[in-house]
């Protein structure tokens, strides 16, 4: 089988190498998938650059996540579940013909559209987790999304809007505005042109945020905290800010002190919360909501109330320009790559 090894850190088109190699073995609590499809996610640009330390140093194999069908089940999973195409979560290996995984890892999509599909793994489980579980969103909570033009910036669009939300969603281009109104936001902001923070503060009055989804951390970090009123909640998961930055202890120190210090005691007296979320450790050590997640993902999705945009598909070996769409931040909705050539 083939798979996409990045061979050293730096550049897109150097970085990549297609290489064979062997077969995954199935363990007895895994299921083997034959993949049609992977998608990009941020996490993996970062480990392009040596940014994300979770991340198989090179030569490995990055990828979180693949839709498919099983072709051989593990002694502790059910047979019957061989030839069912799933989308499922990998840690990391997902740039290949053949991944093994969890048997809580997966769920079934029927007939969806396989690229589809693969925008619900890490992307729209992560914003269900987020929107769902992490926070009891309200009608008439004023919700910020950051990179509301994105995979995650998308589901989380549609899935505020199911809790009856009032959306603010931010992009870095104006082509990205009208693409982040049709997903259903409120009101659009292109944080190049103007600084959100103001915009938002125009909008509300005296009102106050009751979320924000920050995948960005660094200098908007203290803006998203000033926006919030008690009862707020900051969630972060990401650092996109950090990314393409130089390497380095002064570099990384830079970053953080943009971020600002601040004691626990602080939380109690204005009553706002600051969350962090990492898929990959609820992965490791919590598959059962990552399980939940995604299956209760793809019944939202079969039954019509969840559309995942594919904005770009790529063949695997155009994985550097698959790469670099989705570092220039001009891309919209889910990056898929595809095995099959033709």
């Amino acid at each position: 089988m083939k798979s996409i090894f990045l061979k050293k850190y730096g550049k897109a088109s150097e970085a990549f190498e297609i290489c064979e190699t062997e077969k995954p073995k199935c363990g007895n609590d895994q299921v083997l998938i034959e993949v049609e499809c992977f998608g990009l996610n941020y996490a993996e640009v970062m480990a392009r650059h040596g940014l994300y330390k979770p991340a198989p140093k090179p030569p490995g194999v990055l990828g979180y996540e693949v839709a498919g069908t099983i072709r051989e089940v593990g002694r502790n999973v059910d047979s019957s579940l061989i030839g069912k195409r799933v989308v499922a979560f990998t840690r990391f290996g997902g740039y290949s013909q053949t991944v093994v995984t969890n048997k809580n890892a997966f769920a079934e999509i029927g007939d969806m559209d396989a690229g589809e599909a693969c925008c619900i793994a890490v992307q729209y489980a992560t914003a269900y987790y987020m929107a769902f579980e992490m926070t009891n969103i309200q009608p008439g909570n004023r919700v910020l999304i950051h990179a509301g033009a994105g995979g995650v910036g998308t589901a989380l669009i549609q899935l505020c809007k199911l809790k009856d939300a009032f959306v603010f969603a931010n992009a870095g281009s104006d082509d990205k505005l009208d693409y982040m109104k049709s997903q259903g936001a409120d009101e659009v902001i292109n944080s190049r042109k103007d600084d959100y923070e103001l915009a938002i503060k125009s909008k509300l009055g005296k009102e106050k945020l009751d979320i924000t989804f920050n995948p960005i951390a660094g200098s908007t970090f203290k803006k998203d905290f000033r926006l919030l009123g008690s009862g707020g909640r900051l969630i972060l998961f990401g650092a996109s800010e950090r990314a393409g930055k130089k390497f380095g202890f002064f570099s990384t120190l830079n970053f953080l002190k943009k971020m600002g210090m601040m004691l626990p005691i602080f939380l109690v007296g204005s009553s706002k919360s600051i969350l962090g979320v990492n898929m990959l450790n609820i992965g490791d050590d919590k598959p059962e909501i990552l399980a939940r997640c995604m299956k209760n993902v793809a019944d939202l999705v079969k039954a019509g109330k969840l559309k995942p945009h594919v904005g770009a598909r790529f063949k695997a070996s155009e994985i550097a320009q698959a790469h670099n769409l989705l570092e220039s931040r001009k891309s919209i909705g889910k990056i898929v790559v595809f095995w099959n050539e033709n």
